[in-house]
């Protein structure tokens, strides 16, 4: 695939940065927002994502789709396009709000793989879920490279995951050309190293702090709507993760959306003893609704029908003024 004309949203290197091409101007952009208002209640704020808008009224349930060979949640099931696809109308039926397709393992001891490689897995299933399923949720692409973030966003994606944090500037301006929207995940390193004895002297203070900053650059940019993720399992042990998430209320005092991506990951099994990625279900929801407790405004899940009813169980647990008290 020619990835030249991918290039064009860079910024140069002197002087301010020129508006954006007619390429990058988003079509939905002239459009209203199309407010999807989720099901209970008035909403107390609003996610707002080029030319639709999701209410955050109750949690939100971002299904994951890993069109991957080697995912470590289910081992390149869904790498077939045919496959993808079905998997991803299944999630959506029952229930997601949004659709997160990530054609790049970033699983622990991971290598990268080329732009050109990740739009060839991607494409394929991106472009038919455009087509007919785009005008009932919210599609997100789980990127880094700047091309593909430029590719989806050019055929009307609206969120761009990147588990690097945005770490890149090349991204942020892609990113920002289109006045998208970008979720920033916390991850120390790359996935091929990041579990290599990660430290840290105050893992909260920490990713709080580095989220922070990346939100900044990211707003700077023109990145108009900013999640946060504290990035469960990416570059932590087993007690910065329970920490994250035990401590998951402070990260709203950033005033972003928090996202919360603890589905089948490694320190469940940890603690429950299984092994398998696929069983590790009860570890899940016990976890998601912890977060959800501790303020998360998404989940980020690959069972979404678990994830759906465990936000309904959680939101009528809640308390008359919207809190848990025990």
């Amino acid at each position: 695939m020619n990835m030249a004309g991918f290039k064009e949203s860079a910024r140069p290197a002197e002087g301010p940065p020129p508006p954006p091409a007619a390429h990058l101007r988003r079509a939905a952009s002239a459009q209203p927002e199309k407010e999807m208002i989720a099901p209970h209640g008035d909403a107390a704020s609003i996610l707002h994502l080029g030319g639709k808008s999701l209410s955050l009224a109750r949690p939100l349930i971002m299904g994951v789709v890993n069109i991957t060979p080697d995912s470590f949640s289910d081992g390149g099931r869904f790498f077939d396009s045919d496959a993808a696809l079905q998997h991803a109308r299944r999630l959506l039926d029952e229930g997601a709000d949004i659709l997160d397709l990530g054609a790049e393992s970033t699983r622990p001891g991971s290598a990268r793989i080329t732009a050109e490689e990740e739009l060839r897995r991607l494409l394929p299933v991106l472009d038919p879920l455009l087509e007919k399923e785009g005008d009932r949720t919210v599609l997100s692409v789980d990127t880094s490279h700047p091309e593909v973030a430029e590719a989806a966003l050019r055929r009307g994606v609206l969120l761009i995951n990147d588990v690097r944090g945005l770490r890149n500037p090349d991204l942020r301006d892609v990113i920002g050309g289109f006045k998208a929207a970008a979720l920033i995940m916390h991850m120390r390193g790359e996935p091929e190293t990041m579990q290599d004895d990660p430290r840290y002297g105050d893992v909260v203070g920490e990713v709080k702090a580095n989220l922070a900053r990346q939100a900044e650059r990211a707003a700077a940019s023109g990145i108009r709507e900013v999640i946060i993720d504290p990035g469960i399992g990416f570059g932590k042990t087993l007690e910065h993760n329970l920490a994250l998430i035990r401590n998951l209320s402070d990260f709203r005092d950033l005033g972003r959306p928090v996202c919360l991506g603890v589905s089948r990951k490694a320190f469940i099994g940890e603690i429950t003893g299984v092994p398998d990625a696929l069983d590790r279900l009860e570890g899940t929801i016990v976890a998601n609704a912890f977060g959800l407790w501790a303020g998360a405004d998404i989940l980020r899940v690959h069972d979404v029908q678990a994830a759906v009813r465990t936000v309904k169980m959680v939101e009528a647990l809640r308390g008359p003024e919207g809190e848990i008290s025990f």
